[in-house]
């Protein structure tokens, strides 16, 4: 099942969001949507319940189109996810689109008190559930469209086979050509290869490369203890000596740009692999502040206005 998206777009992933309070995240929320961006993702851990942030940032905005990166298959059972997505895609003129995940192991069962099951297993019996879910409210029928989050072949063909696409989050262009290379297997459609790339662009970074170190190590913190990614890192050559927490130098280069036009090429680097979205996550002085003068700059350097 596929939604064609033959139009390249180019928007933010932020978790900064959370650090505000509601009505000022919608007005960010409508910040971003004045600066030229298609789009708005975020992802779903300790902050907001997914589903109830996508609707605050589609009621406070026109155009912009939001997704969950992600909704974690186990924070909802298929049914409440099915219909909540349903509204969603309906009162928002189709602008939500639905990100699935399976998150982590110690998310799933620290944190939510859940088995954490097979990835591809379990992901495979959400969507058979959530394809069984009724859609009983008047004028709500239509499923909003589906990506999954997608990193080996196996979950990637899954999102090719299931859903409208996948959305890969800390990869390399070289990764995006492969992952396009498996979505277009035996496909007439192109699916959506929905791209997350991290960035510095605060001018301070340009000055001084400590500025981006920092930033980019910290942001790689949580991620290089998470055997999902680890493994795909692998696969991309990286190794052992690359995962310490924080991940190494040559790890970082790889996945955080540093600087304004650093950034705009590896947009384009990512679209010729194959993207049809590139979502920017621009690591700024706090998680917990948004950066909107980066936000405004990189708008400006990739001509989105």
């Amino acid at each position: 099942m596929t939604t064609p998206d033959p139009r390249p777009t180019i928007g933010l992933w932020t978790g900064t969001l959370d650090g505000v309070p509601a009505r000022q995240a919608q007005d960010v929320a409508r910040e971003i949507e004045a600066q030229g961006w298609q789009s708005l993702w975020f992802g779903e851990a300790y902050g907001r319940e997914a589903l109830t942030a996508a609707q605050l940032y589609l009621s406070a905005t026109e155009r912009l189109e939001v997704g969950t990166g992600i909704a974690s298959i186990y924070a909802r059972d298929a049914v409440a996810t099915a219909s909540a997505s349903r509204t969603l895609h309906a009162t928002s003129g189709g602008r939500f689109v639905l990100g699935l995940g399976v998150s982590h192991a110690p998310l799933v069962e620290r944190m939510r008190g859940h088995l954490y099951g097979k990835p591809v297993a379990a992901m495979r019996d959400y969507l058979d559930a959530l394809d069984a879910a009724p859609a009983a409210v008047a004028g709500e029928e239509a499923n909003a469209p589906r990506v999954l989050a997608a990193l080996g072949p196996r979950m990637l063909e899954l999102s090719r086979d299931r859903t409208a696409g996948a959305h890969p989050y800390l990869v390399t262009p070289e990764h995006t050509a492969t992952a396009r290379e498996i979505l277009d297997a035996g496909h007439a459609d192109r699916p959506r290869l929905i791209v997350e790339q991290a960035a510095v662009v605060d001018p301070a970074a340009d000055a001084d490369e400590s500025v981006w170190s920092e930033r980019a190590h910290a942001h790689l913190n949580i991620y290089t203890g998470l055997p999902n990614y680890r493994n795909n890192w692998a696969r991309l050559g990286f190794g052992e000596e690359d995962f310490v927490r924080g991940g190494s130098d040559r790890l970082a280069e790889a996945m955080v740009t540093r600087g304004l036009e650093a950034t705009v090429r590896r947009v384009r680097e990512h679209l010729d692999a194959g993207a049809t979205t590139v979502l920017l996550q621009v690591l700024g002085e706090s998680m917990a502040v948004p950066p909107v003068d980066d936000w405004r700059r990189l708008a400006a350097a990739l001509e989105l206005g």
